[in-house]
C-alpha cells in the first residue's frame, strides 16, 4: 500500500509561480501529476519514470511546469511557473505499480487527495 500527500498549493496572481510537493510511503515506480478543474475531467499534467530518466508533459504545460523528484526523500516535485487562471484547479499526484509514462487515469493505483491551486487574473 501507498499513501500520497500533497502540500504546496495556493492562492496566486497570474504570471506566478508555485511548487507542488507529493510525499509517498512505500515504494513508488511511475509518479504523475493529474489535476480536475471545477465541472471537467481529471487530466493528466506531467509523469516521471522512477530513475527520472524519462519525462511526459501535457502540452498545455509545457515549457512551464517542470516535475521532478527526490527518490532519497521518496518525494516528488512539478514547478509551475508562469501560471495562468485556466491552470486553476485540484491537483492530485499518483503512482502505478509498473514503470512506463502512461498519461490515462486508469493505470495509477495510488492517489493523494489533492490540494487546491488558484491562479487570480
Amino acid at each position: 500500500q501507498v499513501q500520497l500527500v500533497e502540500s504546496g498549493g495556493g492562492s496566486v496572481q497570474a504570471g506566478d509561480s508555485l511548487r507542488l510537493s507529493c510525499a509517498a510511503s512505500g515504494r513508488t515506480f511511475t509518479m504523475a501529476w493529474f489535476r480536475q478543474a471545477p465541472g471537467k475531467e481529471r487530466e493528466f499534467v506531467a509523469a516521471i519514470t522512477s530513475s527520472g530518466s524519462t519525462i511526459d508533459y501535457a502540452d498545455f504545460v509545457k515549457g512551464r511546469f517542470t516535475i521532478s523528484r527526490d527518490n532519497a526523500k521518496n518525494t516528488m516535485y512539478l514547478q509551475m511557473n508562469s501560471l495562468k487562471p485556466e491552470d486553476t484547479a485540484v491537483y492530485y499526484c499518483a503512482t502505478r505499480r509498473g514503470m512506463g509514462v502512461l498519461r490515462g487515469l486508469a493505470h495509477y493505483d495510488y492517489w493523494g487527495q489533492g490540494t487546491q491551486v488558484t491562479v487570480s487574473s
